[in-house]
């Protein structure tokens, strides 16, 4: 990143450390950086096969410095979705096991503002991207160190992919305080993270809710981890009690416990809970970052000044996307949001400004003419049956899981529950349920795996 490296006086502090015991200065990942990429020029657009391996960070960080447009692609990705997706996008190089592969003279045309290509659907391959400029980048950065308080002393260790916004931010936002990054790419369930843990003493552990929920259930709470202070979560709505354990823990072993908000299409963040209100407004998203704002807009496109009335979340800062690209042609186009962002999330805000996420537009179907907010069925029928998703469309209402007694009884329950016929309610075993790299349950992969299903049995 340009930005981290403005300042020569810090170019020998540390800004990578990695399982093998070894440090490296700001000095030591530029140069890689070039040295990695220096066949590459601001006409190329590179594909970066990311693990948190030392070789994809610097990758990254060598293309941003040379102005080298970067899509960045979760290596695990099937072989085939890989190939489609960079045949749609005509990805002239692609970074691969440490080495850049060419496949192309030049990529396709571009805008000279586009920096960063990101997708918004983790694993499934969607051509979709999110386009994104250096401002964009450097703007978010610096919002998120902000109101976080982060320094040139602050390291966090990665728990989340590099392709994927939150985990992108991490980096970014430490690199632009000139902090440090412990990196690894063990998952927090294996002993050798957490030696990883110890022997680079990070400040800042993130995640997304099944992050959290996976530390309850390996009991953080008897982990003496000295280091800590730090702990942000993101990529999804976090149980209320599961808020209050993370910030009551906190409280007694010296760390701070952050919610936000975000959307790739924001770069990553757009808002954040501070922690002396966790305890009492767990269920909010809090309030917008620095230099950002939220409106909410009612369904006839005014904006709502009351509190405590349900509009669409909008979004209004310099972290807000270029726009999205569905096909090559679109990389040429330049900025068509100007710092706007209509979120699809409904929400409202309390007396003190505080707001809180009520379901997405998208999340809403109708049943023989009645309106019903899937999200709220959900949260309903999992107090019971917490491995049941639910889906749909109009005139069908889907129950997934992976135990056909819950999902039966699950559908007696909401037809008890809403007045409906149970014939309006179908249940589909669906094991494992899809979700995307933050842990975010893909309901639309869940219609359509149950639509594919009864095609194939007709």
């Amino acid at each position: 990143m340009r930005w981290a490296f403005k300042s020569n006086s810090r170019w020998l502090d540390v800004a990578v450390c990695t399982e093998s015991g070894h440090c490296y200065s700001y000095k030591d990942i530029r140069d890689k950086g070039e040295a990695q990429t220096a066949s590459l020029t601001e006409r190329d657009l590179l594909a970066i096969e990311c693990n948190n391996s030392l070789e994809s960070l610097v990758a990254y960080v060598g293309a941003i410095q040379r102005r080298t447009p970067v899509l960045l692609v979760d290596r695990t990705l099937d072989d085939s979705k890989k190939s489609e997706l960079y045949r749609h996008y005509q990805v002239s190089s692609i970074f691969r096991d440490g080495t850049i592969a060419r496949l192309a003279i030049s990529g396709p045309e571009m805008h000279s503002d586009l920096a960063l290509l990101l997708s918004t659907s983790g694993s499934t391959g969607s051509p979709k991207l999110v386009r994104l400029s250096l401002s964009n980048i450097e703007g978010n950065a610096r919002q998120i160190s902000k109101y976080l308080g982060l320094t040139s002393s602050n390291r966090a260790i990665t728990t989340l992919p590099q392709q994927y916004s939150f985990g992108l931010s991490i980096i970014n936002s430490h690199f632009y305080v000139g902090g440090s990054i412990a990196l690894t790419n063990r998952s927090i369930a294996e002993r050798g993270f957490w030696d990883f843990f110890d022997l680079s003493s990070p400040d800042s552990l993130s995640g997304v809710p099944a992050t959290f929920e996976m530390l309850k259930r390996m009991r953080f709470d008897r982990m003496n981890l000295k280091s800590l202070r730090t702990m942000t979560q993101a990529g999804g709505r976090l149980g209320e009690e599961t808020v209050k354990f993370f910030s009551q823990l906190g409280k007694q072993k010296g760390f701070d416990f952050w919610v936000m908000y975000g959307q790739t299409e924001a770069t990553a963040r757009m808002a954040y809970l501070p922690t002396s209100e966790t305890m009492l407004r767990s269920d909010s998203i809090g309030i917008a970052i620095p230099e950002g704002r939220f409106e909410l807009v009612d369904s006839q496109g005014e904006t709502v000044n009351k509190s405590s009335q349900v509009g669409e979340l909008v979004f209004y800062g310099p972290n807000v996307m270029m726009g999205y690209a569905t096909e090559v042609s679109d990389l040429a186009k330049g900025d068509v949001q100007n710092g706007k962002l209509a979120t699809g999330d409904l929400a409202e805000f309390d007396s003190d400004g505080f707001f809180y996420i009520r379901g997405r537009i998208k999340r809403f179907i109708k049943l023989f003419g009645n309106r019903i907010n899937l999200d709220d069925v959900e949260k309903e029928l999992q107090r019971g049956y917490p491995g049941l998703h639910v889906a749909g469309k109009d005139d069908l209402l889907l129950l997934a899981g992976s135990n056909q007694n819950d999902l039966e009884d699950g559908a007696g329950e909401f037809s008890r529950r809403y007045h409906f016929h149970p014939s309006v309610v179908k249940t589909f075993i669906l094991d494992p349920i899809p979700r995307n790299e933050s842990g975010k349950v893909q309901y639309a992969e869940i219609l359509k795996s149950y639509e594919s299903r009864i095609h194939d049995s007709l």
